[in-house]
């Protein structure tokens, strides 16, 4: 091994910190180390870690392994017991530089995540293998939906300022990046433990003002009743936000999402991508959806079926119900696993239909495309392209849509 190796499970803020621990373990000179970044979203997801960590021993006999993440900060004990593991470290620690530098029998490093106060900024000056970069503008979650376990495994909801944010995305705009993702474990709720208390809207507003040559902007997943009007005016005045907006949906049956404890209710989404649209006709949307969750019956599942077609959603991430043991919602009614799967086959199918359908539309069309990996890359929309030749990752490049084929648009670049 030459150089550290990070193993990332679960969402985009991982991605992100994955980043920050390569550098912090390069820099500790920790060159025959495998770190792995677990997730705890579902007991699937924290399976697939474990099983991954004990290949990865299989394999690499004598490499340092450290294990990390939410599933770790969640049960560490599960992990402590792994004779695979040689460190474990929680997610406050896994962020410090001095946590790579700790003597060895210092094994086990967890604190209480609730009483961490704030979420350091950390410039990261690339990400390995990818054109478009991810920073991350707060962390943790003040919510406690009932069927999440991400609160105990980020703590409370803190953010980073402003400032930081800003001299983030300038370094990674000079290194090339074309495009940079806002992202955290609830965004929205951005910027109230901040001095003025600015919103999610007003931060980014403040970026694209202040990083000119920024060519494209995203938000990640977003709380539909929580969006502030600084976010409806950029949607529709400012070109360089992408028009792509992920929900955190998780149904569309007002009583599955009362026992959800979610902010929302069914018509708020729909008054929500109603009133997006009317600002910017062309925006795409893409959800976050449990299929199955505990007492839904199938009346309440074809309340959130028909929601993807009513609100047009073609980006879906459907997850069948995973009971997380110390929630409230492992301790409600369970719905068979059999149908959790039938649902969760009937939503993904009706997400590909819209999804085709908005492929097809864009037949004809020339499209900016971000070059990612050699020929392929994502629209503005988000929408897979295949291009018909080689280009430097990184490269916005206009294409002509020619056609669909397997989910992705084909494009021929211009001149």
């Amino acid at each position: 091994m030459t150089e550290p190796r990070v193993v990332t499970f679960g969402c985009r803020l991982n991605t992100y910190e994955s980043e920050v621990m390569r550098d912090h373990a390069k820099n500790a000179g920790l060159d025959d180390a495998i770190i792995i970044n677990t997730c705890a979203v579902t007991t699937e997801a924290e399976r697939q870690a474990r099983q991954s960590i004990r290949r990865l021993r299989r394999e690499n006999p004598n490499a340092k392994i450290f294990v990390t993440g939410c599933a770790v900060q969640v049960n560490p004990d599960k992990f402590a017991k792994m004779t695979e593991i040689d460190r474990i470290f929680g997610n406050d620690a896994k962020m410090k530089a001095e946590t790579f530098l700790m003597p060895e029998h210092e094994r086990v490093v967890v604190n209480d995540i609730m009483s961490v106060e704030e979420t350091a900024s950390h410039l990261v000056s690339g990400f390995e293998g990818r054109a478009r970069a991810f920073v991350q503008v707060q962390n943790g979650c003040d919510h406690r939906c009932t069927f999440c376990i991400i609160p105990f495994g980020r703590g409370n909801s803190r953010s980073v300022p402003m400032g930081e944010i800003v001299t983030q995305v300038r370094e990674l705009v000079a290194n090339g990046y074309g495009e940079v993702v806002l992202t955290g474990v609830d965004i929205t709720s951005y910027g109230h433990d901040l001095p003025g208390k600015p919103t999610l809207g007003q931060m980014a507003r403040r970026l694209l003002a202040q990083v000119p040559e920024l060519p494209r902007l995203r938000i990640s997943s977003i709380d539909p009743v929580e969006v502030d009007e600084d976010i409806f005016r950029l949607i529709e005045t400012e070109p360089r936000l992408m028009p792509h907006m992920h929900i955190s949906l998780q149904a569309g049956d007002d009583m599955v999402l009362k026992r959800m404890k979610r902010r929302h209710l069914r018509q708020d989404v729909i008054d929500f991508c109603d009133k997006v649209r009317a600002l910017r006709a062309d925006v795409t949307f893409g959800a976050d959806i449990i299929a199955g969750f505990p007492t839904e019956t199938d009346e309440m599942a074809e309340n959130t079926l028909r929601l993807v077609d009513e609100c047009g959603l073609i980006y879906l991430h459907v997850f069948p119900y995973s009971a997380r043991p110390g929630t409230p919602a492992a301790r409600m009614p369970q719905v068979p696993k059999d149908i959790r799967k039938e649902r969760a086959g009937a939503l993904r199918d009706a997400g590909e239909i819209q999804l085709n359908n908005f492929l097809k539309s864009r037949i004809g069309l020339t499209e900016n495309v971000l070059v990612e990996k050699e020929n392929t890359g994502h629209t503005e929309h988000f929408a897979p392209v295949t291009l018909d030749r080689v280009i430097e990752p990184g490269t916005i490049a206009k294409a002509k849509v020619i056609g669909v084929e397997d989910g992705k648009l084909k494009a021929e670049l211009a001149g």
